[in-house]
């Protein structure tokens, strides 16, 4: 039987009468943080928060099919104000949040990727660092019933299981496409992790309706 919160989310999911109109120059600004670095010909950071993008849709994905296969709870879920809930533990508002997040972290990048912040690879040191960030950000929106967790495996006493599965692939994974040589590899890359994400939604969601 699905928790009061997944109860909740599911209520709300996909529901367009939920629609606001802010959503539209959210988009816009989405749009012109990668229009800015498409101009200066940034394909690094381009890439790279594309990459982070399509490693949330991946994690999105899989949470939602915990929940179809438990019937009790994603592992997180989004049952709070949205103006659109796009699969049970993300909205819209998180998604283009995610969008350019990529971005935003990829600026923070030294231009060696030798270079070491405290004795520690400078891609490996920001990933860590900025995966404990997000996941404060997580506890405080956890703390208002915005983003909740429903198992005791995975909640404000197991931050760090969070750090590990919830961001840390996806920064190093952005930092690793943010550094391929060529922009043949980031297409390649990037688009390998979109092939994977629009073949699970177009599976688990369209033809079987689990997500």
């Amino acid at each position: 039987m699905p928790t009061e919160f997944a109860a909740e989310a599911m209520r709300h999911l996909r529901d367009g009468s939920m629609f606001q109109w802010y959503v539209i120059p959210l988009f816009a600004f989405v749009v012109y943080v990668y229009a800015v670095e498409i101009e200066r010909k940034n394909w690094n950071l381009v890439f790279a928060g594309l990459a982070f993008w399509g490693m949330d849709w991946f994690n999105e994905i899989w949470n939602s099919l915990v929940f179809h296969f438990t019937n009790y709870a994603p592992v997180w879920g989004a049952p709070g104000k949205t103006a659109y809930l796009i699969l049970i533990g993300l909205n819209i508002e998180i998604s283009f949040m995610f969008a350019i997040a990529g971005i935003v972290f990829g600026k923070m990048l030294l231009p060696d990727k030798k270079q070491k912040i405290l004795g520690i690879p400078n891609r490996i040191f920001l990933a860590v660092a900025n995966s404990i960030f997000c996941v404060f950000v997580e506890l405080l929106l956890n703390a208002v019933d915005a983003l909740t967790w429903d198992y005791s495996w995975w909640d404000a006493d197991s931050p760090f299981l969070i750090v590990i599965f919830g961001y840390l692939h996806f920064f190093l994974v952005s930092y690793w496409v943010h550094d391929m040589e060529t922009v043949r590899k980031k297409v390649i890359t990037v688009g390998a992790i979109f092939s994977v994400d629009i073949a699970a939604i177009i599976i688990f969601g369209f033809v079987l309706g689990w997500i």
